[in-house]
């Protein structure tokens, strides 16, 4: 397993990332530890959480997959994992979160409980990278990211987390917190956690330049956009137990991201993918994984599995190298479907 460097900073982890959202609600705790050592005995390093996790949100199991990773991490030297996890955005902004009554905001108050919550159920006393998920849309001063930036520095400081990141940030809101650290000497983010993936290619329209040029590292999540790149939606009957299928059962948030993930451009990319799949003698889940792989402005790819089969398609890719020639096809499959997620 390539080690890579989180942006900027000292810290090396794993070029696969095990996420662990499903960690709680798909998987349940001792599938959860298997999968999670399976891993770590393959010499994925790297862990990826949320106070908020499992998916969907929801307030019955919140801060559950946070306590099934923190039993497993007790059973390992804990130095040798890299641990990941998120505070929650505002709850004016994407969604209403199923933490603190629903009344999050990204300031010093709310940013020191998530992290005290995080700390004692991940049972450990630091957090390697403290993310925040989603930023204030609306905030466009540059207090709003003093606050954070401070906060996240005196934390540093306490020895409570090593380095910040950033997740489902905008090219301007990575600026101005980037422009912010450097004016007011406050820590940096050093990595982004963003949608990538074949079948969403937008963070190359002026995030990765910024990535690249400023030394951000991207952490892509939805690697498989959202299972959709395996191909199991575009058989005639998908298994129902898959998270979409599950999906347009709920509230409007998911059938939104159900009409998001899974339509006619992104059956018609993965219907694709998978001729040059074939032709590789490989499937469309090693090859969405590979490709990622091959991204230099990614540090890390985060995947997800509801349980510990689905994990060889996706070790697989470890040791898949593209020549120019499947690169220029993958390209010309996105340039023909542009922008099928939207």
């Amino acid at each position: 397993m390539k080690p890579k460097r989180l942006g900027k900073s000292p810290i090396f982890v794993s070029e696969l990332c095990l996420g662990t959202m499903t960690f709680g609600s798909f998987t349940d705790e001792q599938e959860s530890i298997k999968i999670m050592d399976i891993c770590y005995d393959k010499g994925i390093n790297f862990l990826d959480t949320a106070e908020i996790y499992p998916v969907p949100p929801d307030l019955k199991y919140v801060y559950l997959t946070e306590e099934i990773v923190g039993k497993w991490l007790k059973t390992k030297p804990r130095d040798s994992v890299i641990i990941a996890t998120k505070v929650s955005g505002p709850f004016h902004g994407w969604f209403v979160p199923p933490v603190r009554n629903g009344m999050t905001v990204l300031d010093r108050h709310h940013i020191r409980k998530a992290i005290e919550g995080s700390l004692k159920r991940l049972q450990t006393d630091y957090i390697d990278l403290y993310q925040i998920h989603w930023t204030d849309a609306k905030a466009d001063d540059e207090v709003y990211y003093i606050e954070i930036l401070e906060t996240l520095t005196e934390l540093k400081k306490e020895g409570k987390i090593r380095i910040a990141g950033c997740s489902n940030e905008t090219s301007w809101g990575l600026m101005k917190a980037l422009c912010v650290s450097e004016k007011y000497n406050l820590i940096r983010y050093e990595t982004i956690q963003n949608n990538y993936s074949i079948l969403n290619r937008r963070f190359e329209d002026s995030l990765m330049e910024i990535s690249l040029k400023e030394k951000v590292s991207l952490l892509p999540y939805s690697p498989l956009g959202g299972g959709v790149a395996t191909g199991k939606y575009n058989q005639e009957n998908p298994p129902q137990n898959a998270r979409f299928m599950y999906y347009k059962q709920l509230g409007e948030r998911q059938k939104k991201q159900v009409q998001k993930y899974l339509n006619e451009k992104t059956l018609a990319t993965v219907d694709k993918l998978k001729e040059i799949a074939n032709e590789l003698n490989i499937s469309t889940t090693t090859l969405s994984i590979a490709w990622c792989l091959e991204k230099n402005f990614i540090a890390s790819t985060i995947f997800g599995v509801t349980h510990h089969s689905q994990l060889d398609d996706i070790f697989k890719a470890i040791d898949v190298k593209f020549d120019k020639e499947v690169l220029k096809k993958i390209d010309k499959i996105t340039q023909e479907i542009l922008y099928p997620m939207g």
